[in-house]
This record gives C-alpha cells, structure tokens and sequence, in this order.
C-alpha cells in the first residue's frame, strides 16, 4: 500500500486501465468518471494525489483545479493533469491553474507511473518509501519485515498492512470506516469489530516490554499510530 490515488477521467477503459496497474503496484484508488460527482468524492477519499482529465463533460480539470486549490484542506494536494492538449500554451495553462506535472494523451503507462512517484517523493517521500520509520519500528515495503528496537517481528498480511498505513499518517487519527477504505478497500463484509480484532493483533506484536505503546485508541474517533 503506498498511498491514495483518486482519478476524474471520463473514459472509462482509460480509468480502468490505470486502476488496475496502480492497483498491482500498492496503490489504494478510487475514481469517477464526471467533474461534479469527482470534486464530492475526493473531498471523502482523502487522496495522496490527483490523477485529473482537462476535457470532462460538465466540468473542466482546470475549473476542479481551481476548486481544490481555493479549499485550505486540498490546496496542496498534488495534481497531474490527463490531456489531449499539447501545446506549450495549453500546458502553461494547467500549470498556472495548479496543476504539478501534466502528461499528454496517449502515454504509457510506464510513464505516468514514473510521473506519479516523482511527484509523490517531492510532495509526500513516506508515500512511495520503500523503508518507513517511525520512533524504533521500521517496517521494509520490499522485503516485507518489520523491526521494533532492532528485533525483528512477525505480522500476518492484513497486520503488515495496517502497520503501513498507520506508518505513513503518524500521529493522524482515522476512524474504522476510514480505516476499512484504505486497509480493506474491496471488501464490503469487513465488519468494525473485525477491525478492533485485527488492531488487537498488531498491538500485541509491535509492544516490547519496557517500550511504550505505539497504538493509541481514541474513544468514538478511531485509532492512531501516538
């Protein structure tokens, strides 16, 4: 899991393509397919960046760029334009209007892959990290460990993943419902107490004795890594 994409595109095979591929590669996504509905739906997700279409059939990618960038919660949210559009004065344009990088249709996407990461290290580097750190636990994307004070420690898979996301939003409260999105994002069986039984698991494994304790549960708010 390295992070949250969310993509306003209105064709459809284009946003499934992308998903699936950002998908293979950690990525939690989320999309839509129109500029109204998108600007709602983001605004809930609470993506690590914006992949965002120019030509939408109700609203432009350059009107939604400005919307996001006048609202103090996502004005720094990192945005790559999608666009037909590649002439030097169209490119001026989404840039001027907020926009991070901007990849001209058709691209690859070996491309927009690179794109994506390039941005993210210069927006938010934990998000494509391969080591997280936080106070003594360090946990390797790559290789799949996790370490406490040096000492290695076992997690099972839905653990490892819960770790990892509270390893990259330290400090940060999130409730079960947002923690079900991220952690469990196709599974709409997961109930909370499931979450509760799977946080139970994690706390047990990372604590060490005479070490203080790294999960906090905040009463009817969710959980937090300190």
């Amino acid at each position: 899991m390295k992070g949250k994409i969310f993509i306003i595109e209105d064709e459809a095979s284009i946003v499934q393509l992308i998903q699936h591929n950002l998908e293979k590669e950690g990525f939690v996504v989320s999309s839509s397919l129109n500029g109204n509905e998108g600007l709602k739906e983001l605004k809930k997700f609470e993506p690590n960046l914006l992949l965002l279409d120019w030509m939408l059939p109700d609203l432009s990618g350059i009107d939604i760029c400005k919307n996001i960038r006048r609202d103090s919660n996502f004005k720094s949210l990192p945005i790559i334009m999608l666009t037909a559009k590649g002439e030097e004065e169209d490119k001026i344009k989404g840039l001027e209007s907020g926009v991070d990088d901007y990849v001209t249709k058709p691209f690859s996407f070996n491309e927009l892959s690179a794109r994506i990461k390039a941005v993210l290290r210069r927006s938010d580097p934990k998000v494509v990290s391969n080591e997280l750190i936080f106070e003594d636990l360090k946990l390797d994307r790559t290789e799949k460990r996790v370490f406490r004070s040096d000492k290695e420690i076992q997690l099972g898979p839905t653990e490892f993943r819960l770790l990892e996301f509270f390893l990259t939003n330290p400090k940060r409260v999130y409730s079960r419902d947002q923690i079900l999105e991220t952690v469990w994002p196709n599974n709409v069986n997961v109930e909370s107490r499931t979450i509760d039984v799977h946080i139970r698991r994690l706390r047990q494994s990372i604590n060490i004795e005479g070490k203080k304790e790294l999960i906090r549960t905040v009463r009817a708010a969710g959980y937090s890594l300190i």
